[in-house]
């Protein structure tokens, strides 16, 4: 399946097959795509949590909105944390680790490489609204790359937004961690009776949301 046949046949899953789990192999492809996805200066402002048994299932019911429960019966959910601050060891460990990479054997520069993400980055250092948004739309990017990549491989999803997840934050101590949760989505396998799979797509045509700057 080419990307725009599969961008015209994914769709939001309303109703999953309990029974039907995404397999570990699969399971791994989605979380490398996620660890693989782009980010601004390559920051990484994310971490992903699975959760993938019935009892931390359990654990997230409070946090889910009423119009999201039927969504639940999906096997398995990854969440998605933001940092609340940027430290200088998490810099420090980006830096370590993008130079036992290679990413800087051409650096010549007597400033360090990494100069300008720490600079932009400490913008947000007395603006925790602003951090939020910014490192909410790095792990956005995040969410839409795992999104297309389930589709690609057979696995339907759901994304989750529907969430209380300043409960969510606590029921899980991401508050502890220094972390706040932005997202989640939902993966599995559409049940027969799902409805929107039925549904023909609809979107704005393309004159209505293209225009060329010419």
């Amino acid at each position: 399946m080419d990307i725009l046949e599969l961008m015209q046949t994914r769709y939001t899953t309303k109703h999953f097959d309990p029974t039907r789990r995404v397999s570990d192999k699969d399971m791994d492809t989605l979380l490398e795509v996620l660890r693989l996805s782009p980010s601004s200066t390559n920051i990484q402002p994310w971490k992903f949590y699975v959760v993938d048994t019935p009892e931390t299932k359990e654990k997230m019911m409070p946090a889910v909105k009423d119009f999201n429960i039927e969504r639940m019966k999906a096997p398995q959910f990854i969440i998605f944390t933001v940092p609340k601050h940027f430290t200088k060891e998490y810099f420090d460990e980006l830096y370590a680790q993008e130079k036992a990479d290679g990413r800087f054997k051409e650096w010549t520069s007597p400033e360090r490489p990494d100069a300008i993400r720490q600079t932009y980055a400490g913008k947000f250092d007395n603006d925790p609204e602003g951090l939020l948004r910014y490192a909410s739309n790095q792990a956005f990017i995040a969410l839409g790359c795992v999104t297309i990549a389930a589709a690609a491989i057979g696995v339907d999803s759901t994304i989750l937004g529907g969430l209380d997840f300043e409960m969510l934050d606590e029921i899980f101590g991401f508050k502890q961690k220094d972390e706040q949760s932005v997202v989640a989505i939902a993966l599995g396998y559409r049940a027969e009776n799902d409805s929107n799979a039925r549904r023909p797509k609809s979107r704005l045509p393309r004159e209505r949301v293209i225009e060329f700057l010419r």
